[in-house]
């Protein structure tokens, strides 16, 4: 058995379909060409009619990407997804069916294997770093193999997604995600500063940054609130918010998103917002429509995000807590199809 990883766009355009559908497609726009009986070194001459234009690497890297999808995916394999919709999670599949080519399919959709959902929106941040260093290869599809990734991966599974430790490797000659890889590693130092209720006293130091005047409840039972803010130096300004905050890895559920607004009621609140470092399970995705001019939801990456945009005016004792420094560099032009 292997483990691969497997993209759903550029910019998780299609991770929807991916999971509603229970599949993984090769999304190689106008590929309308069964590849089934196409042998490996017959593979560039396909792509380079579809695509003339496309520089001949380009191709070779292409060619590298597709036949594993075609001939070396199996049934039993598993195949992670990370997510761009929810940057801070990961979904695991297992493959269900072959290499199925549909002529009369969608385009991009031609080419899929069937497959069953094991786990979705897996925290990125239960995993080792030398794990997250392998998930993010630019490759569209690639095998994931080294530091025992995938048996590391199923005994994950049976201890319900908790680490298992091992020695970090990070040499590599394929191209990461740095960016990424950084903002994993902030992550964990995050959650290693700020556990529990303090992880409710960075996202107050963030809002302050931001202009609001906070209360935080005291470390305990809190009946739903976490942070009271409102714009203005005594807290007098609009909108009052009302904030939850909720430490754990774990995905929550509608029940907690309706115990905010309930909340956001009694204290008169005009606006929540439901900060949730282990993600949120697609029953709340459901409920963001009919909520969105109420209430907010910052996930782990959102909360990264933000932490990074307000750094320079957190207080002192935080970037202490949190040194990070600002680097440039070469962005990669070819990452992904």
């Amino acid at each position: 058995m292997a483990l691969w990883l497997n993209r759903a766009g550029r910019r998780g355009e299609y991770e929807k379909r991916f999971l509603q559908e229970n599949r993984l497609y090769l999304t190689w726009d106008g590929l309308s060409h069964d590849l089934s009986n196409v042998k490996k070194n017959d593979i560039f001459g396909v792509l380079l009619q579809f695509y003339p234009n496309a520089k001949k690497a380009t191709i070779r890297n292409w060619v590298g990407q597709i036949w594993p999808f075609v001939h070396e995916m199996k049934e039993g394999d598993w195949v992670l997804l990370p997510s761009k919709l929810k940057p801070a999670a990961i979904h695991f599949a297992e493959i269900t069916g072959p290499y199925i080519f549909d002529p009369k399919a969608e385009d991009p959709f031609y080419h899929h294997h069937a497959v069953k959902w094991i786990a979705t929106d897996v925290p990125r941040s239960n995993f080792d770093q030398d794990l997250l260093y392998s998930f993010s290869a630019f490759k569209t599809v690639c095998r994931i193999e080294r530091n025992n990734a995938e048996n590391r991966v199923r005994e994950m599974q049976k201890r319900l997604w908790k680490r298992v430790d091992s020695q970090i490797d990070e040499e590599s000659g394929e191209t990461s995600d740095l960016e990424g890889l950084a903002r994993d590693r902030i992550a964990k130092l995050i959650i290693q500063k700020f556990k529990g209720h303090g992880l409710a006293s960075l996202v107050a130091a963030i809002l302050q940054a931001q202009g609001y005047t906070t209360y935080m409840s005291p470390e305990g039972p809190d009946k739903g609130v976490d942070i009271l803010a409102a714009p203005d130096p005594l807290g007098f300004g609009r909108p009052r918010l009302c904030v939850q905050v909720k430490s754990s890895e774990t995905p929550i559920d509608s029940p907690t998103l309706n115990q905010l607004i309930g909340t956001m009621q009694n204290v008169q609140a005009e606006q929540g917002l439901l900060v949730s470092w282990g993600g949120f399970k697609s029953s709340i995705d459901r409920d963001i429509p009919a909520q969105f001019f109420r209430v907010r939801l910052w996930d782990q990456d959102k909360l990264v995000t933000e932490l990074l945009s307000n750094y320079d005016k957190l207080d002192e004792d935080i970037r202490a807590d949190i040194p990070l420094k600002r680097i440039w560099t070469v962005a990669n032009p070819e990452e992904e199809v």
